[in-house]
């Protein structure tokens, strides 16, 4: 993934200024980690007469769909193939612009202490990038940089096979823009483009999304003929996004227009009263889901297995209807950070009479869980090595046998979504292993089958059409009464 900027200059006014505004001396190599992969700037020219930058992006196929280690079964071939065989480490997409974040950040905000003036300046640029995907051809491409003061827009297709003319153009071009304008101008043009050419993201977009688009597109997304196309895909297609980012843009527009503040026209609202709809948090959303769950399974005695600092256990004890809740963990110290979070020691008796906190190894046969009307494990499974899921399978289906089972773990394909998240990373260095939805579907189907119960799959947070939810939560219900299963029988 390769991007080139250049510019020409006088011994008066060097070429080689460009280091400056990019905070990247001409001299040097320089190397950057970033979230999918490592980034390289070198200058392969620099005289006063002419300067070239280049941008370098080391993206490793494997790395972005790698599940971690002892990722067990594998998934499907047709899948894993595709995800393993693609055009990512070659062609510039939402990866080259998430890299420019982070390797140009202050050439992005036009920021350059050691030359101001310049920063303000328009320079002769020429920008290339040699694989460009375009979803909507060379023709695109004119429509969307043409209007932003470029002199000379050149997209080139690139066939499919030099070799083979006659299987035509591909999706790519390569792309060529020369004209005078601010080095942080052209370089947000590119963040926001180069996706929307694209049309995909490697992230999720959240809703801070919009706040994003606004700050790189001010100045020249507020009266681009292409506004609406370009403002729904970058924002994934998203539709509430996309018509709070069209609002806020129109209210952009209407101050340009009269030469006002925004501020000044969206007046409408007292700035003092926090009418903002905040994103719910990934966890609060789970809580959610288990609380749900459980009282559509008429659950009042509930096992909180693997309660960690206890923050379902406070949860449960807000809903008067689950009367007996057991936390057990393996950590006493975050049994200890659990009854502090409970405040057990100044809560009253009828309370704390609902609530016990025990240390356990989940992995274990222990009497005293047999009985319950449901037990949860939230976020545990990864924690285990994959050798140590039978124990625990046992232990809680076989041995305990509560009607209702809830477990939750990460969906490992939606970590392409977490734009912070490294390529090939799990979510917390402890996983063990994190699964997709299929090998997720596999482990529990087998699970029910082995000891008498159903399970349903309920999606947790954003179901992504592409990669599903972050969260997968399976709901297991007892089918077969104690005793019967062969597992027990045996035992």
């Amino acid at each position: 993934m390769f991007l080139t900027i250049s510019t020409t200059g006088t011994p008066e006014r060097p070429a080689t200024d460009l280091g400056y505004l990019l905070h990247k001396h001409p001299d040097k190599a320089q190397t950057f980690s970033t979230a999918h992969g490592t980034a390289h700037v070198f200058y392969p020219e620099a005289t006063a007469e002419r300067c070239t930058a280049a941008l370098l992006l080391e993206v490793d196929p494997v790395a972005l769909v790698r599940r971690g280690k002892g990722k067990g079964r594998g998934g499907a071939p047709d899948a894993a193939l595709a995800q393993y065989v693609n055009d990512r480490p070659y062609a510039a997409s939402s990866l080259l612009s998430v890299a420019m974040t982070t390797v140009f950040k202050s050439a992005l905000n036009g920021a350059c202490r050691a030359l101001p003036e310049r920063a303000g300046e328009a320079l002769p640029l020429r920008i290339e990038v040699p694989a460009l995907p375009a979803r909507g051809g060379a023709e695109l491409v004119h429509r969307l940089f043409a209007p932003l003061g470029w002199t000379h827009v050149e997209a080139v297709a690139v066939p499919l096979d030099e070799h083979f003319p006659e299987w035509g153009d591909s999706r790519y071009v390569r792309l060529v823009l020369e004209g005078e304008l601010r080095l942080a101008d052209a370089l947000r043009q590119l963040y926001v483009l180069l996706p929307v050419l694209d049309d995909a993201k490697h992230y999720w977009v959240a809703p801070d999304g919009v706040d994003k688009l606004l700050r790189a597109g001010e100045g020249w997304l507020a009266r681009h003929p292409e506004q609406r196309l370009i403002t729904s895909r970058y924002l994934s297609r998203r539709g509430g996004l996309t018509r709070q980012a069209m609002e806020r843009l129109e209210l952009v527009r209407l101050a340009e227009s009269d030469d006002l503040e925004v501020e000044s026209v969206d007046n409408a609202v007292d700035e003092t009263t926090d009418t903002e709809e905040k994103p719910v948090p990934l966890a609060e959303r789970r809580r959610d889901a288990i609380l749900e769950a459980l009282r559509a399974a008429g659950a009042s005695r509930v096992l909180d297995l693997g309660c960690g600092q206890g923050q379902l256990l406070q949860a449960l004890l807000k809903d008067v209807r689950f009367t007996e809740i057991v936390g057990v963990d393996v950590s006493m110290r975050a049994l200890t950070v659990a009854a502090r979070r409970l405040k057990l020691d100044r809560m009253g008796e009828q309370q704390a009479g609902r609530i016990t906190l025990r240390q356990g190894a989940l992995t274990y046969t222990d009497k005293r869980l047999k009985g319950y009307d449901a037990a949860v494990l939230s976020e545990v499974i990864e924690h285990l090595d994959l050798p140590r899921l039978p124990a625990l399978e046992y232990a809680v289906f076989g041995s305990a046998r509560p009607r209702t089972v809830l477990v939750t773990t990460p969906n490992v394909e939606y970590n392409v979504r977490w734009e912070t998240l490294p390529a090939g990373h799990v979510r917390h260095g402890d996983h063990r292993f994190e699964w997709t939805r299929e090998e997720f579907r596999d482990w529990a189907g087998q699970v029910a089958g082995r000891h008498g119960y159903a399970v349903a799959f309920v999606p947790v947070g954003p179901d992504d059409p592409e990669v599903g939810p972050p969260t997968q939560m399976a709901v297991f219900t007892m089918t077969t009464a104690p005793g019967t299963t062969k597992e027990e029988k045996a035992a």
